[in-house]
C-alpha cells in the first residue's frame, strides 16, 4: 500500500465477536476488550493491521482516542 488513508472507526465494545465491518464511508470495529487503560484500542489497532495487512506500527489513531468515533491513519 502506498501512501496514508484515512479511516473513521465506529467502535462496538465488549462485543461478543471480533471483527470489521465495512460500510461505504466508515468501518464498525467490534471487540471484546473494554475501554480500559488502552486495551480496546490497542486491539482495534491490531485489528486493522491484520485487516489492511500491514504491520501495527503503520496504524496510527488520529483522534478519538476516548469516543466510539475514532480516525486512524493507515500508512
Amino acid at each position: 500500500m502506498s501512501g496514508s488513508l484515512k479511516l473513521q472507526v465506529q467502535v462496538k465494545l465488549k462485543s461478543k465477536k471480533e471483527g470489521i465491518e465495512v460500510f461505504e464511508d466508515h468501518l464498525v470495529v467490534r471487540v471484546k476488550e473494554p475501554p480500559v487503560d488502552g486495551k480496546a484500542n490497542k486491539k482495534i489497532i491490531e485489528l486493522l493491521a491484520k485487516h489492511f495487512s500491514v504491520s501495527k506500527s503503520q496504524v496510527t489513531l488520529i483522534s478519538g482516542a476516548k469516543n466510539k468515533l475514532k480516525t486512524f491513519k493507515i500508512e
